[in-house]
């Protein structure tokens, strides 16, 4: 069963060990758990908010459905749901099975002045499920459409309902022989949709290629009719309307049908561990690895505070203690750097990108410690974002920023995040751990994606200042120093301040024209990438 107030399913932990709750309270400060909110009290203050729709046989307006469909994951929805300050909520929940369906519940909301917000799986780390603006709220949320609805073998082209997790959305093309390959930390609880409309970026984008370059047509249902997106290899016809679909965050319609360019099941797949004596080495090796366009599927390197987190983390401390007095006779010492690295394809291509890499690694001082640590994060890979629901146990909230950069930008934006994460939070008297990985690398620069521990505070009123303090500052810094708002999280309403920044007026009045083209009565989610301009 999944968790109402955390991340994923509750049979599911990842305790942590008393060496890293050591390590946390000498740097952050001793955690006090805090006094979680009972489910069924935040039940009771959603029946206290009459639900504002008309009456309609596809809409759910218990209070069970109307929590569940108004929080994601981000930082202030777990405050929100952890101290039972729940503010306002959606108003109903509809399950739609069809397009045709979709399209009916879209010119009701328009005939009785509702707003509409879709959803998927509900794992939007930036606020796109809080419901804003001054209208009943209707949330769309579109799981059950999850079908592979067609399979073109010839073109590698596959169409699937836009509701359909990720697993859902694996195991049906597996059967064929097919994968998409798109993998965010999120898979498990997230959907193909969702994808779309917020660019996601998967853990091997690199090879397979982020959800702009998988996305090759679908079916958008608009408040002024439907769009159909047709599939090309390539097309010279003016601007490509796929990409106002992409990152539209349903601001322009329900997508509810995605055409996806699919592989064939790869023969062959390793992951390895690297470690590199500092950051100058460690950088300079995966933007030697991405220019020279070798074909790995994933690079993921942490700088020194990231790895030191990722060993403490790991517990087992005597086998800990061998690896660092390996890594130390071998060049890689206190300022070491941890990368991740994957190899996917076929046995030759495996063999032929090992020894290239393998050259490139050499050359900049990196000590491989070959498939162990690699095949470790694979079989968790999906599984460290339930630390979230332990360090909270423990008195701590844990939030991340990323961005995106070109490379000379790198290593001052790293250390510009992880300055202002921890000014924001010395402002309370308190301290913040901050560390950084590059989590997708390419031959231009490379994302910047940053984490941030820092103490639980004795109410929500506190709690939820320090993570605003953070959001501010780091958002503030980002933009200060050329870096998008988001590298693959979206916008939703927590970053919508700061994309002016990277539009411009010119940009957002493009966005807007569209919005009330595709939208003018306002019918779709309010908030969302405009922000307070809606």
């Amino acid at each position: 069963m999944r968790r109402w107030n955390g991340w994923g399913d509750t049979a599911i932990e990842q305790p942590l060990k008393p060496e890293a709750l050591g390590f946390l309270a000498d740097i952050v400060g001793p955690g006090t758990a805090p006094n979680d909110a009972a489910y069924e009290a935040a039940l009771a203050q959603v029946a206290a908010q009459a639900s504002r729709l008309p009456p309609h046989p596809l809409i759910d307006t218990s209070p069970g459905a109307r929590l569940a469909a108004s929080f994601g994951q981000s930082c202030a929805d777990w405050l929100r749901l952890r101290f039972g300050a729940l503010g306002r909520v959606s108003d109903g929940v509809a399950f739609p099975e069809t397009r045709e369906t979709v399209r009916e519940l879209l010119g009701w909301a328009q005939a009785h002045g509702v707003s509409v917000r879709p959803c998927g799986g509900a794992s939007s780390v930036v606020g796109h499920l809080s419901p804003a603006g001054d209208k009943p709220v209707l949330t769309m949320n579109l799981t059950r459409m999850m079908r592979l609805t067609a399979l073109d073998r010839d073109a590698q082209l596959a169409t699937f309902e836009a509701g359909v997790l990720g697993p859902d959305l694996e195991a049906q093309l597996r059967a064929h022989g097919y994968t998409l390959g798109h993998f965010p930390q999120s898979f498990e609880y997230s959907t193909l949709g969702g994808w779309v409309v917020t660019r996601s970026s998967g853990q091997q984008s690199s090879r397979f290629g982020r959800i702009e370059q998988l996305f090759a047509g679908g079916h958008l249902e608009t408040p002024s009719g439907p769009l159909d997106l047709p599939t090309f290899p390539a097309s010279a016809a003016g601007p490509d309307l796929r990409e106002w679909v992409l990152g539209s965050e349903g601001r322009f319609g329900v997508l509810t049908e995605a055409t996806v360019r699919v592989t064939r099941l790869l023969e062959a797949e390793q992951f390895i561990g690297v470690f590199f004596p500092d950051w100058a080495r460690a950088q300079a090796a995966v933007q030697a690895l991405a220019q020279a366009r070798i074909g790995l599927s994933m690079m993921r390197l942490a700088n020194p505070i990231e790895t030191l987190t990722t060993l403490k983390l790991a517990g087992h401390a005597a086998a800990i203690g061998w690896l660092e007095r390996y890594l130390a006779l071998r060049g890689a010492g206190a300022d070491k750097c941890l990368l991740f690295a994957g190899f996917t394809g076929s046995k030759a291509q495996l063999r032929a990108m090992r020894r290239q890499a393998g050259a490139i690694i050499r050359a900049h001082g990196g000590v491989s410690t070959g498939q162990l640590l690699g095949e470790k994060w694979r079989a968790n890979r999906f599984r460290g974002v339930y630390l979230r629901n332990s360090l909270w146990t423990a008195g701590y909230a844990v939030d991340t920023m990323e961005t995106a950069c070109d490379w000379p930008r790198v290593a001052p934006m790293m250390a510009a995040i992880e300055t202002a994460g921890r000014d924001a939070l010395a402002t309370f008297g308190e301290r913040t751990h901050c560390y950084t990985h590059l989590s997708h690398v390419y031959p231009q620069g490379s994302s910047v994606y940053s984490t941030f521990v820092f103490r639980v505070g004795p109410d929500f009123e506190t709690s939820f200042a320090r993570w605003q303090a953070l959001k501010r500052a780091v958002s503030q810094a980002i933009v200060a120093r050329g870096g998008t708002i988001t590298h693959q999280h979206g916008v939703g309403q927590d970053h919508a301040p700061w994309l002016a920044a990277e539009k411009g007026a010119a940009g957002l009045a493009m966005l807007d024209a569209v919005r009330r083209q595709l939208d003018p009565h306002g019918v779709m989610t309010p908030g969302n990438l405009f922000g307070d301009r809606d």
